[in-house]
């Protein structure tokens, strides 16, 4: 009996130090799936510094995420985010509630090349070339496990203060000739909700969901921006040359005047 007892004593301690060790290694676990499938669905490569899990919290905070530039663009990052942080729900059954997410001051790069493309659109399009049509659909084969991740439903995402660096260093102005190229602006505030719903999506398909949505939100007003600069630029070229031109009629009248009275 007392043998048994040992032993049910010894299993028990194994059990509680394998899920301890889990729950402590869960960060690492996270980090590796995000920039495994991170770089699967963009199509470059997504790093990640660190990955901490609270449960006594009910939180997960992901620090020093970067997404580079796709290929035909610069080394630089398209993303930059010092925090994200999760704010947990139900996590006793699928699908899984996460509360909130909150993205604060991401920094982030819109490039255009000398043809016009963006590195922004270039990103959307490879996820949105990787990311399943259907709700019965996985992720990209070579990527995928070989069973599905638990499903997830995100109820709100907040993203602030995003730090929008415009480069169009690449892009040919013609007569135009504007000197400057690069600006920075903070873009307002935007939400989403009640993404995965109903039923929840997987993990891995929750992620690209949210960077999605990032992007289909920045790529919107950085194209406004870009617009809005640009036209800014033209305008006071317009303006330049016209002033420019009518101080050279002005001179030639007065010399046609002062020739009169000679």
């Amino acid at each position: 009996m007392k043998k048994f007892l040992l032993a049910a004593l010894v299993l028990v301690l194994v059990i509680v130090a394998a899920a301890v060790y889990t729950l402590n290694d869960a960060g690492s676990l996270i980090k590796t799936q995000i920039e495994k499938h991170g770089s699967a669905f963009l199509g470059t490569t997504v790093a990640v510094k660190n990955v901490d899990l609270s449960l006594s919290e009910g939180r997960l905070t992901i620090s020093g995420t970067q997404i580079r530039n796709p290929q035909g663009f610069s080394d630089d990052n398209a993303f930059a985010l010092s925090e994200i942080t999760l704010d947990l729900g139900s996590i006793s059954s699928e699908p899984y509630t996460v509360q909130n997410i909150n993205i604060d001051a991401p920094e982030v790069l819109y490039e255009v090349d000398a043809s016009g493309k963006g590195n922004l659109l270039v990103l959307k399009d490879n996820l949105t070339a990787n990311l399943p049509e259907s709700e019965g659909e996985t992720a990209p084969a070579s990527e995928s496990s070989s069973e599905p991740g638990p499903l997830v439903i995100v109820e709100k995402m907040t993203v602030s203060n995003v730090k929008l660096r415009l480069n169009f260093d690449a892009l040919e102005t013609g007569d135009l000739d504007i000197k400057q190229k690069s600006y920075d602006v903070t873009l307002p505030t935007f939400t989403a909700s009640g993404i995965g719903k109903p039923n929840g999506l997987p993990a891995e398909q929750i992620g690209a969901e949210i960077a999605k949505v990032m992007l289909d939100n920045i790529l919107e007003q950085a194209k406004a921006e870009a617009k809005k600069k640009l036209e800014e630029a033209a305008k006071q070229k317009l303006k330049d040359a016209v002033e420019e031109k009518s101080d050279e009629l002005k001179d030639k009248a007065k010399e046609k005047l002062g020739s009169l009275f000679n």
